[in-house]
């Protein structure tokens, strides 16, 4: 598809329907926000993963609308319902149970089916589990992966955390109480129990909890203790590339030169020891050239 083929409109702009997301309190009621309320008060339909819980928040915001109940098990069906509403100029907003729609919660499958059938999405902004547990956790924020739930058996739950343990950025995830433990003590085998971590447990509700330490320490906690959803943060894996001297390269350079040409030479010792093939053949020049 070339640039003159994209289809273009600005989301506020232009004839389309639009479907709003919207994120909602993951604990406060203050989070709630004021441009939020302005797009519910708006709408015509709000869909939603649980009609009870999303019909409890509007109403304690004074707002009263018609619902379409939309979570994971009834998510396509659902989203044709509203597409066909959107198409015939009806005003939808979508929330999840708490934080963004789609993170870890229903909303993705709906939000992919509007984008085919062509209609624009906007997001209205508001609390994240994930980052606000995140900046809170005092640990390396400027690269970060953000996991989310892993698989509930605990195979499978091994098998996902043996492919994250080389990773080099802050890992997210989030955890329900009743598997906290098992998730935990696996971290600490398979991640490693001298790794820094925190628990940030019940966030921006009046028993929020940061819970500071190393995996080792996590996987000792008593698991009464640990109520609500939580989000566990993993400081990222330490680099472990090698450092080698100039002296080092210069002595491997020699043995390899007994056999191979200085190409190949210069090659298999940048290879072999992660180093720049530049940097080893400015050594190479430095004590080999004529």
């Amino acid at each position: 598809m070339t640039a003159a083929m994209i289809n273009r409109e600005l989301n506020f702009f232009g004839n389309s329907p639009l479907l709003y997301l919207i994120a909602t309190p993951i604990g406060n009621l203050g989070e709630m926000t004021p441009r939020a309320l302005e797009v519910l008060k708006e709408i015509d339909y709000v869909a939603c993963e649980d009609t009870r819980n999303s019909g409890s928040l509007l109403k304690k915001f004074g707002l009263d609308k018609q619902f379409i109940s939309c979570h994971e098990h009834n998510e396509e069906e659902a989203s044709q319902k509203i597409i066909s509403l959107l198409k015939e100029g009806k005003k939808i907003a979508y929330m999840s149970d708490a934080g963004y729609p789609t993170v870890s919660d229903p909303g993705e499958r709906l939000t992919k089916r509007c984008i085919e059938a062509g209609i624009k999405v906007s997001v209205v902004n508001g609390p994240s589990a994930a980052i606000c547990g995140l900046v809170g956790s005092g640990l390396e924020a400027d690269h970060f992966y953000f996991y989310g739930f892993l698989p509930s058996k605990p195979s499978a739950r091994k098998k996902e955390l043996e492919s994250l343990k080389a990773r080099e950025d802050t890992i997210v995830f989030y955890e329900a109480p009743h598997r906290i433990g098992a998730t935990l003590k696996d971290m600490s085998s398979i991640l490693g129990g001298d790794r820094k971590a925190v628990i940030a447990r019940e966030l921006t509700k009046q028993h929020e909890e940061y819970i500071r330490g190393t995996l080792g320490e996590m996987a000792e906690l008593d698991e009464s203790t640990l109520i609500g959803e939580m989000v566990i943060i993993v400081e990222k894996q330490k680099s472990t590339a090698k450092t080698i001297s100039n002296d080092e390269i210069v002595e491997i350079l020699k043995e390899k030169l007994e056999n191979l040409s200085s190409k190949e030479a210069i090659k298999e010792t940048a290879k072999e020891n992660d180093i720049p093939k530049n940097v080893v053949y400015d050594i190479y020049l430095k004590n080999f050239k004529d």
